[in-house]
C-alpha cells in the first residue's frame, strides 16, 4: 500500500509540474509573438546553424538572408511533396503560393534570444512529458490507460516540435500557429485526465447526485472555451500581421483594421460569461469543497481575462497584454476541464450517482 500511495504522489507531482512548464510555455510563446520575435530564429532545430545562437551579426555569413530563406523555401516544398501524395493538393498549393514563406528575416539579437529562450522551455517541457511516462509504468497492471494517456502525450510533444519547425519554415504560416494552439490545449487535457485517472479514489469520495443538466453545461464551457481561444489565436494572427505590414508601429490602428473575427471574438465573450455563471450557480449547490474553490479560481480568471481585453482594445494591444491575455484563456479551460473530471468521477461512483432532473 505505501508502495503504491509513493508511486501515485511521484506521478501526480511529475505531472503537475508537466502541466505547469506546458503553461509557461505558452506564456512564453505568447511573449514570443507579442515581441515579434517567431523569425528570431530562421531554422530549427538550430538557430542560425548553431545550436547556441550568434549575439552580433558579424557572426553570420553576409548572404545569410538567403541561405535561411532557401532553406526554408525548400523544407515547404519537401512537405508540400507529401502533402500532395496524401491527398492535400490544394493545401500544397497553398503552402507554397503563400507570400510570407518567401520573406527574408534579418538577425535581430533580442528577438532572436527570445525565440531560443522559447525553445530551451519546450526541450524542457518535453523533458518533463518523458518523466510522466516513465513513473506512469507504475500503473501499467492496473490501469493502462494512464500509461497510453502519457505515450499519446509524448507523441504529441513530438508532433508539436515537428510542427513549429513547419511554423518556421513557412514564416508563421497562420494556419499552422493556430493548429499549434489548439494541441497544446488537448496536451492539457490529456495531462489533466491522466493524472485526475491516478488519483480517482479521492475523487469518487465526492459523491452528489448527477444531473444531465449540469454534466452537458460543463461540456458546454469547455468546448465554448476550447473555441474562443482558438477564434482569438486567430485574431492574433490579423494583428501580428497588421503589425508586420506597419512595421510595429502606429499600434492604434491596429484594431480599426481587423475584420469581423475580431468583434465575433469579442462578442461571444458575453456568452462564456453566462454559461459559466449559471453553470456555476448550479454547481455551488452541490456544496462540494474542491469544487467552490475551482469555481473561485475559474471566476477570478474570468475576470482578469475579461479585464485584459477589454485593457488591450483601450490601450492600443500593449505587447505585455497579449501573452497573459492567452495563458488566462488557456488557465480557464483547465480548470473547467479539470471540473468535467471530477463530476464525472464524483457521480460514476457505483451504487451511488443517481440522475436527478
Amino acid at each position: 500500500m505505501t508502495g503504491k500511495s509513493f508511486s501515485s504522489k511521484r506521478f501526480r507531482n511529475i505531472g503537475v509540474l508537466t502541466i505547469a512548464s506546458v503553461y509557461f510555455l505558452i506564456l512564453v510563446g505568447g511573449i514570443v509573438r507579442s515581441t515579434g520575435s517567431g523569425m528570431g530564429c530562421p531554422d530549427w532545430p538550430r538557430c542560425f546553424g548553431t545550436w547556441i545562437p550568434p549575439t552580433s551579426i558579424n557572426q553570420l555569413p553576409d548572404n545569410y538572408l538567403e541561405v535561411y530563406r532557401d532553406k526554408r523555401i525548400q523544407k515547404n516544398q519537401k512537405v508540400a511533396g507529401y502533402l500532395e501524395k496524401m491527398g492535400f493538393a490544394e493545401v500544397a498549393t497553398q503552402l507554397l503560393q503563400h507570400p510570407t514563406a518567401y520573406i527574408e528575416t534579418e538577425f535581430n539579437v533580442k528577438k532572436t534570444w527570445i525565440e531560443y529562450v522559447n525553445r530551451v522551455i519546450g526541450v524542457l517541457t518535453g523533458i518533463f512529458i518523458i518523466l510522466t511516462l516513465f513513473y506512469s509504468f507504475a500503473y501499467f497492471r492496473h490501469d493502462k490507460a494512464i500509461v497510453y494517456l502519457s505515450v499519446l502525450s509524448l507523441l504529441l510533444v513530438i508532433f508539436q516540435g515537428w510542427l513549429g519547425s513547419l511554423v518556421v519554415s513557412t514564416n508563421l504560416l497562420p494556419v499552422m500557429i493556430t493548429i499549434h494552439m489548439a494541441l497544446a490545449l488537448l496536451m492539457v487535457a490529456i495531462l489533466i485526465y491522466a493524472i485526475a485517472r491516478s488519483q480517482f479514489i479521492i475523487l469518487q469520495k465526492r459523491l452528489f447526485s448527477f444531473s444531465w443538466l449540469i454534466y452537458l453545461l460543463i461540456w458546454l464551457s469547455v468546448i465554448l472555451t476550447f473555441g474562443q481561444t482558438l477564434l482569438g489565436t486567430q485574431v492574433r494572427e490579423m494583428i501580428d500581421q497588421i503589425a508586420f505590414d506597419l512595421n510595429y508601429l502606429n499600434r492604434e490602428r491596429w484594431i480599426s483594421q481587423l475584420d469581423m473575427s475580431f468583434y465575433v471574438h469579442r462578442s461571444f465573450s458575453s456568452v462564456v460569461l453566462l454559461v459559466n455563471l449559471y453553470l456555476a450557480y448550479l454547481l455551488f449547490r452541490l456544496k462540494d469543497g474542491l469544487i467552490n474553490r475551482l469555481l473561485l479560481t475559474l471566476f477570478g480568471l474570468l475576470g482578469l481575462e475579461i479585464l485584459f481585453g477589454v485593457w488591450m482594445v483601450e490601450w492600443a494591444i500593449p505587447a505585455f497584454l497579449q501573452p497573459l491575455h492567452l495563458v488566462t484563456a488557456t488557465l480557464i479551460f483547465g480548470v473547467q476541464f479539470y471540473i468535467l473530471i471530477i463530476y464525472q468521477y464524483a457521480t460514476r461512483s457505483k451504487g451511488v450517482a443517481r440522475i436527478i432532473a
